[in-house]
C-alpha cells in the first residue's frame, strides 16, 4: 500500500519534526516534572491520541473545514486557548495546596492526564492543517486508496512522536527526582506548570489561519 521510496522519506521528515521541541513536547516535560514518569506518558498517549483523530479527519477530508473556514477556525482555537487557561488555573490551585510532588502523582488520575492530553491537541488547529498539508505530500495514488494511505502514514507519525515523547517524559520525570519531591519544590513546579499552559494558551491565540 505504501511505496517505499515514498516511505523512507517520510519516515526521515517525521522523525525530525518529532524530535523539534514543540507545544507537545513542551507539556509532556510539564506534566512528567510535576507529576512523575506515569503522568508524562500517560500524557504522550493522549497527545498521539488526539493526533490519530486528526489523521482521521484528515483522511475523511473534515480537516478541510478548518483550513477554508475563518469561523470554524476561531470556534476551535478559541475553545482550545481557554482549556489550557483552565488548565494553568487547576495547576495554580494544585500549588497553593502545597502538596509534594510524589503525593501529588499518587492523588492524580492518569486517565485524567490522558484525557487533558487527547482534548489539548484536538483543540489545537494547528496540528489539524498540519496534519492535513504534512500527511498527503507523501500519499502517492498509484498504491491505492488516498484515504488509507493517509491513516497509515499518520499512525507511523504517532509512533515516532509517542516514542520521543516517552523518552522526553522518562527524563524529564528523572531530572525531577534528582531535585527533589519536597512541598515547596512541588509547589515550584505546578506554578510553572500553570505558566506553561498560559504560555500554550497565547501561542495558540496568535496562531494565524494559511490559506
Amino acid at each position: 500500500m505504501l511505496d517505499l521510496t515514498q516511505l523512507l522519506p517520510f519516515v526521515a521528515a517525521a522523525l525530525a519534526l518529532n524530535l523539534t521541541p514543540g507545544a507537545d513536547m513542551t507539556y509532556v516535560i510539564a506534566r512528567s516534572a510535576t507529576q512523575g514518569r506515569a503522568a508524562g506518558i500517560a500524557a504522550s498517549l493522549g497527545i498521539s491520541a488526539g493526533s490519530l483523530v486528526h489523521s482521521v479527519l484528515a483522511a475523511l477530508g473534515v480537516s478541510a473545514i478548518l483550513q477554508h473556514s475563518e469561523t470554524a477556525f476561531l470556534v476551535v482555537k478559541y475553545a482550545g486557548a481557554a482549556y489550557l487557561l483552565y488548565l494553568a488555573w487547576k495547576a495554580i490551585r494544585a500549588g497553593n495546596q502545597a502538596v509534594a510532588v510524589d503525593r501529588t502523582l499518587a492523588r492524580t488520575s492518569l486517565w485524567r492526564v490522558f484525557g487533558e492530553g487527547a482534548l489539548t491537541n484536538l483543540l489545537n488547529p494547528k496540528v489539524a492543517l498540519f496534519i492535513l498539508a504534512f500527511l498527503p505530500q507523501f500519499v502517492d495514488p498509484t498504491q491505492g486508496n488516498a484515504a488509507v494511505q493517509i491513516l497509515l502514514l499518520g499512525l507511523i507519525f504517532n509512533i515516532g512522536g509517542t516514542s520521543v515523547n516517552a523518552i522526553v517524559a522518562c527524563s524529564a520525570s528523572a531530572a525531577a527526582r534528582a531535585l527533589g519531591s519536597s512541598a515547596s519544590f512541588g509547589r515550584w513546579l505546578n506554578r510553572v506548570l500553570a505558566l506553561v499552559f498560559v504560555g500554550l494558551a497565547v501561542r495558540l491565540v496568535l496562531t494565524e489561519r494559511r490559506v
